[in-house]
């Protein structure tokens, strides 16, 4: 049994305060329980930012070399424990701890420090525009929010950026992913990061996210989570005019061109989607073929997704484990059901649990075909490992089709050449694009418009998101900078 019932405040393992609760923490791919996590009140929230606000002040002024000593510190305590980062991962959210867990889970994580590390050493804090200089400053106290599907990634992605500009910060997992955060905590305080730069409190994001989303000493919110979680950072942090960051939900479109190798481009397709158990927020679910292959493209879907073993995290052949918890299990399936009830036409998988599954929250790789762009299942996030999939008659078609969406978070374009694959991606109305069977990049900006989000993560743009400008008018004399 693993328990995470203290919260990591001002440099410190503290109690909750009066009033919290506890929560099981179940494993997703047997429902045993495997610990316990402490759900914190808005008091904790409160305790831990008035502790990032007395730290700020001094861990901004720090010279950034000895920031920059401390990230690394972090960075190498982190890989050193990367196996036990991997199987706690595997753990609290259920990846397949040799494919996926250690090789995509964690390493996420280690290389969001390691940019973060590198770019803040060549960063131009001061940059000159005449007699005007622009400088560079830390936001301030940031509430950092994240969910239960990438949880290092996630975390990483907003903390390593975070300490490298100066901010301080709470850190508010997901209570149903506690284990790997827990570690990284483990891990700062360790490395010798200042009391109060870093906080940690678990809770119910409904419970504890207004306090921090409305604190009058939060400068920064970055949450990665739901639309309606989005949408009430946006309305807690309005009273104060907070810096906002979000990177929500997703419905991305893949277009296989007609030029394109059907055969290559249908198996990224499906390893893609099916990867992570469909829990990626930028997982391509709406997949678009020529209508006079959509036959091939349904027998293809379903050979590749008969191969996919489905089972026992700890198992090395495993290549797709359970959905994460039974709130999204029950979803999963309702959705399929949705999709089944709407006339889709299901080309493999079912609501049921794989043959040989009875325990776990085991979900079959399902494909629905003949799809309109008015079903549910074309419409609406599913988050599990759910492909749609329908016939378009020439790429203007399926571009209005990809379009055809509140999201726009990512897409995918395979075709022939990487000339047609830029010219369809630069039609898709959405932040990311991957070309040809490309992966996402640490240095590249994550994130996506319309009801998917607002601002960047990752490399140098997700730095930014935690830094202000500061414009310094004449600043040099004029006659120095006319000679």
């Amino acid at each position: 049994m693993r328990d995470c019932l203290d919260f990591y405040i001002d440099g410190a393992w503290v109690q909750p305060t009066p009033g919290s609760r506890r929560l099981d923490v179940v494993n997703p791919a047997t429902e045993q329980v495997s610990g316990q996590v402490a759900l914190g009140t808005a008091g904790d929230a409160v305790r831990a930012v008035e502790a990032a606000a007395r730290a700020f002040p001094a861990w901004a002024a720090t010279p950034l070399a000895e920031r920059l000593d401390i990230l690394a510190k972090v960075t190498a305590l982190y890989e050193s424990r990367l196996d036990e980062i991997a199987r706690a991962i595997s753990l609290e959210m259920g990846a397949p701890l040799e494919r996926l867990a250690k090789p995509a889970q964690a390493r996420a994580g280690l290389g969001h420090f390691k940019t973060a590390l590198s770019l803040a050493k060549t960063y131009a804090f001061e940059r000159r525009q005449g007699t005007t200089l622009v400088v560079k400053e830390p936001v301030g106290v940031a509430s950092l929010i994240t969910p239960w599907n990438w949880p290092l990634n996630q975390i990483a992605c907003k903390v390593a950026p975070a300490l490298a500009a100066g901010c301080a910060m709470v850190l508010k997992p997901s209570e149903f992913a506690p284990y790997s955060a827990r570690i990284l905590a483990e891990i700062i305080h360790e490395a010798g990061v200042p009391a109060g730069v870093f906080n940690m409190v678990f809770g119910d994001g409904a419970e504890i996210g207004p306090a921090l989303s409305s604190h009058p000493l939060v400068d920064m919110v970055s949450l990665t989570g739901s639309n309606a979680a989005g949408s009430s950072v946006m309305r807690e942090g309005a009273a104060t005019i907070k810096k906002v960051s979000l990177e929500l939900g997703g419905k991305s479109a893949n277009i296989i061109c007609d030029s394109a190798d059907f055969k290559k481009a249908m198996g990224h397709a499906v390893k893609a989607m099916m990867g992570n158990t469909g829990q990626s927020c930028n997982a391509p679910s709406r997949l678009f073929v020529p209508a006079h292959r959509l036959e091939e493209a349904e027998n293809q879907a379903a050979e590749l997704c008969a191969r996919i073993r489905v089972g026992d995290p700890l198992d090395p052949e495993t290549v797709m484990g359970p959905i994460a918890n039974a709130r999204q299990f029950d979803k999963v399936r309702r959705m399929i059901r949705i999709g089944m009830e709407e006339g889709a036409r299901l080309v493999c998988g079912g609501p049921e649990r794989p043959e040989g599954l009875d325990r776990g929250y085991f979900v079959r790789p399902t494909v629905f075909s003949r799809v309109t762009d008015a079903m549910t299942i074309m419409r609406e996030e599913i988050f599990g490992p759910v492909l749609a999939m329908r016939g378009y008659t020439d790429l203007d078609d399926a571009v209005a089709g990809a379009n055809d969406c509140v999201y726009g978070l990512s897409g995918y374009v395979y075709a022939g050449d990487l000339d047609e694959a830029r010219a369809v991606a630069r039609r898709l109305r959405t932040g990311m694009v991957h070309l040809n069977g490309a992966l996402s990049h640490p240095g590249g900006p994550f994130g996506g418009i319309r009801q998917s989000g607002v601002g960047r993560e990752w490399g140098e743009a997700g730095f930014e998101e935690f830094l202000e400008s500061k414009t310094l008018f004449g600043s040099e004399a004029k006659e120095q900078a006319d000679a």
